[in-house]
């Protein structure tokens, strides 16, 4: 990963405006709470890998139970609106966000009940060094559950998919359901689980172009600026040809430490 900052002020507003407040991809409270569907969170201390602007962990602390929330990212503008959502909220005892640097993170053994991430884990390149770092900080007993950006295959990408990569230009690690399998039962997990979100999502993304290139594509310009909306709009059209031909196939995934 560079040095570059890959999602600054505008592109976080545009996001929220498309996906939720403090919600950097889709879905939103209904997509998190299937993520973490059957995994009681009440009282436990989670994990959040790439927890972008604070939404999922205020969520968590408030909606769903958790006694403790660690977000972790890389990008100093995400973890500052991260800190400040979590202010407002008067959440500070309860939530805390950190600034990391790719690699290693900086926790102990075993020191989470739960480890999250929502759509993050494609920035980092080595799958197999991810499940390890997550199964590491994992207490016994506690579960992965995260929802990431796949493709369906392992190898040379379609002309079609490395043109909509391309143009997403967020430095995007896409890996296989097979090669996430493969990593997460490597690291030790136990019945892990890969669930297909490509019907869902091939959906809504046709919903969200209509939204940017519709009757309300002038408000969004004005508030957005016209350049960024047409550019938007560019990789929300080379989304779709992968979408449906299932190349592009967002996951969840699901694992378990033995305890």
């Amino acid at each position: 990963m560079s040095d570059e900052i890959l999602y600054d002020r505008q592109v976080v507003n545009f996001l929220e405006e498309l996906w939720g407040e403090g919600f950097l991809s889709p879905g939103g409270p209904e997509e998190v709470a299937r993520v973490v569907e059957g995994i009681d969170l009440r009282d436990k201390h989670i994990l959040d890998i790439g927890g972008g602007s604070g939404a999922i962990a205020v969520l968590m602390a408030q909606e769903l139970g958790a006694a403790n929330v660690t977000g972790i990212d890389v990008e100093a503008p995400v973890c500052a609106a991260a800190r400040d959502r979590v202010r407002r909220a008067g959440l500070d005892g309860k939530i805390e966000i950190i600034e990391v640097t790719p690699g290693p993170m900086p926790f102990e053994d075993g020191t989470f009940d739960v480890v999250f991430s929502k759509d993050s884990i494609i920035h980092i390149p080595d799958k197999v060094a991810m499940a390890a770092e997550a199964f590491r900080v994992l207490k016994p007993g506690g579960h992965f559950a995260a929802s990431d950006w796949l493709t369906n295959h392992d190898g040379e990408m379609s002309p079609e998919m490395a043109h909509y990569v391309k143009m997403e230009a967020l430095e995007f690690q896409m890996a296989s359901p097979s090669k996430y399998r493969a990593a997460m039962e490597l690291a030790g997990f136990e019945d892990v689980e890969l669930v297909n979100r490509n019907p869902w999502y091939a959906q809504v993304s046709a919903a969200e172009l209509e939204e940017l290139t519709g009757p309300n594509r002038v408000e969004w310009e004005a508030r957005h600026g016209a350049e960024f909306i047409e550019h938007q709009i560019e990789i929300w059209d080379a989304m779709q040809p992968v979408l449906k031909t299932g190349e592009h196939c967002p996951h969840h995934i699901r694992g378990r430490k033995p305890a």
